[in-house]
């Protein structure tokens, strides 16, 4: 039983192996927490993210980082606080408003 996790260690440390990436707790601004944040594929300015709330609301939102602007509009999750989260990952990615 102790060999197990002797080589599972061993394994992670081979060259040419990727280590795993540890999850982390998101993106947070108040009560509004983003996670799985994903670049679009066709455009390079939009990302995708799931935003939830401490009420256990979730819902995914499309952010354009060029105007800050989220899609859909109106949802279960407050939007100022989910703005503000789409911003910070906006800013974490690299995407600056160009206004």
């Amino acid at each position: 039983m102790v060999l197990l996790p002797l080589l599972v260690l061993l394994l992670q440390l081979l060259p040419g192996r990727v280590a795993p990436a540890w999850a982390a707790p998101g993106v947070c601004v108040g009560p509004v927490c983003g996670d799985e944040i994903s670049r679009s594929a066709k455009h390079h300015w939009q990302l995708r993210l799931r935003v939830s709330d401490q009420q256990g609301q979730r819902e995914r939102l499309v952010v354009d980082c060029r105007n800050g602007g989220l899609s859909p509009l109106a949802g279960p999750v407050e939007r100022g606080y989910a703005a503000a989260v789409a911003r910070r990952a906006c800013r974490l990615a690299g995407e600056t408003p160009l206004a």
